[in-house]
């Protein structure tokens, strides 16, 4: 045979094929395999080599309860009776040099055993043996060795043959949960789609679209409960679901009540989108309701976040529920001026006015005597969902003021003005002191007669013009700051007023 020459320097590189790899894995398998069937197969019994050989019992066997007679013969020897309990003890492999000595029928056992209940098996079985008297049970038991794994190994195998045997149950279990999901999501938008239709407040309709869905879920946890045989648990779950949703509602009671002031909120809709409004003391045009807060913006562009609770529990003030709105105000006159005069003139001024309203009809009462000053309150409609109040009231103020001044109506200034008696003499003097000839010059502080606009609004007044408009158009621009769905319904097509 001709042999393969090598040379001498050179040194052979060994590669790793892939046939060494394969084998490699397969080694890796084989492992994982053995420790399966080691898991899953008890290991099988080791057979004795003689009577003498130690046993090799499994813990976890439980002996069966001993008989309630062992008969031997009509009457029984004490020989019998030993031979034939020794026998029977050497049979169960459970004692290590078992002996059975045995006086005028008191059997005395001696030996070894593992556990107490193989003892006690032992005794229970002598005294059911025909002829006994008395029993003295002198097996001693084991301890077990410390570095003894057997235990572990037996309960670990016991555990994996009864996760092994629940697979199918939890697979048929996980496949019927999966069932009750998806019908519970399909009844969930069936029960929404229904519920649509009639026209139900948003919020109320996904409660009750959720709780359909809950409840369609629940069932077939009680069925998964049901097949596992865990009736008593089904029941439990079933039963303790109200508790569970009463004991939530203790724990996170301001959350559960923000929430159910929503759904009466949406329900008995106190206010829609837009509405001016004025909360706890905050007025606001209403921008949107959540399951946990009313969002107003105020007439000074800020965001308020006012709690549901808050909200149900407060009186609300509506200003846009009814566009008309009336708005007053205070004028003093002169206790020498005629008070019918001055109401005529007045009157006058909020007739001409484009934005006071004729019905209803616009009142100048009499509403005090102060102490320089008879003070008339005048009283005006206007239309809130056109003009703003604010500036309306500005520009009546001003036309009532020019109108008694053009009229010769004084005003007096309750602060300043000094009023003699007709019998007191009065001298007025220059700056040095001489007396004063002629007319009298008019006080510093004196009203001017400079010209004043007649129009109804002037450019410092911007215009009459609701302020709604804009505030709706910062808000739209502006961050929401409260995430989750708009219960309100939309805004009407005419503009609010403030």
């Amino acid at each position: 045979m001709i042999q393969p020459q090598h040379d001498a320097n050179q040194t052979p590189i060994k590669k790793r094929t892939p046939s060494g790899r394969l084998s490699g894995g397969l080694g890796v398998m084989l492992l994982l395999l053995l420790c399966f069937f080691y898991l899953t197969f008890p290991a099988p019994a080791q057979a004795q080599s003689g009577p003498a050989a130690t046993p090799t019992p499994v813990i976890d066997d439980t002996p069966p309860e001993a008989p309630n007679r062992v008969d031997v013969e009509p009457l029984a020897r004490d020989e019998q009776i030993s031979a034939r309990l020794t026998s029977i003890l050497k049979a169960t492999g459970w004692f290590v040099d078992p002996a059975v000595q045995v006086q005028d029928g008191v059997v005395f056992l001696t030996g070894q055993t593992k556990t107490d209940e193989y003892k006690k098996w032992a005794g229970d079985l002598a005294r059911s043996t025909q002829d006994v008297v008395a029993v003295v049970n002198q097996i001693r038991v084991l301890e077990p060795p410390i570095w003894d794994f057997q235990p572990a190994f037996a309960r670990l195998r016991e555990q994996w043959r009864g996760m092994v045997r629940a697979l199918p149950l939890i697979g048929f279990s996980l496949f019927i949960l999966l069932i009750a999901w998806v019908i519970a999501r399909l009844g969930v938008i069936a029960t929404r789609n229904s519920l649509r239709r009639r026209e139900i407040n948003p919020l109320l309709r996904n409660v009750i679209a959720r709780a359909a869905g809950i409840f369609v879920f629940l069932i077939g946890l009680y069925v998964v409960f049901q097949v596992a045989g865990l009736t008593n648990a089904a029941l439990t779950v079933l039963g303790g679901t109200g508790l569970l949703g009463l004991i939530l509602g203790i724990a996170f009671r301001d959350i559960t009540e923000n929430f159910l002031a929503s759904i009466f909120l949406s329900l008995q809709n106190p206010f829609c989108a837009g509405d001016l409004v004025e909360i706890a003391g905050i007025t606001g045009f209403v921008q949107m309701l959540t399951t946990r807060t009313t969002v107003l913006m105020t007439p000074d562009g800020n965001h308020v976040q006012i709690p549901n609770a808050t909200v149900y529990k407060s009186t609300i003030h509506n200003y846009t529920s009814n566009p008309n709105r009336r708005a007053d105000f205070t004028v003093g006159i002169g206790y020498d001026d005629a008070i019918p005069a001055a109401q005529e003139v007045i009157m006058q001024v909020l007739a001409e006015h484009p934005a006071v309203l004729n019905d209803p009809e616009p009142l100048v009462l009499v509403d005090s005597l102060g102490s320089a000053t008879v003070n008339l309150h005048i009283y005006f409609w206007l239309d809130g969902s056109r003009h703003s109040w604010l500036k309306v009231k500005s520009a009546i103020i001003r036309l009532v003021k020019r109108a008694l001044q053009d009229a010769g109506v004084s005003m007096p200034d309750e602060a300043r003005e000094l009023i003699f008696p007709a019998a007191v003499p009065i001298q007025l003097l220059e700056a040095d002191g001489a007396p004063l000839t002629g007319a009298a010059p008019r006080r510093r502080d004196a009203p001017q007669a400079a010209a004043e606009s007649t129009t109804a609004s002037t450019d410092a007044e911007g215009g009459l013009r609701s302020e709604a408009e804009e505030i709706e158009g910062q808000a739209r621009h502006s961050r929401t700051p409260e995430d989750g769905e708009n219960l309100l319904k939309p805004p009407a097509d005419t503009q609010k007023s403030p």
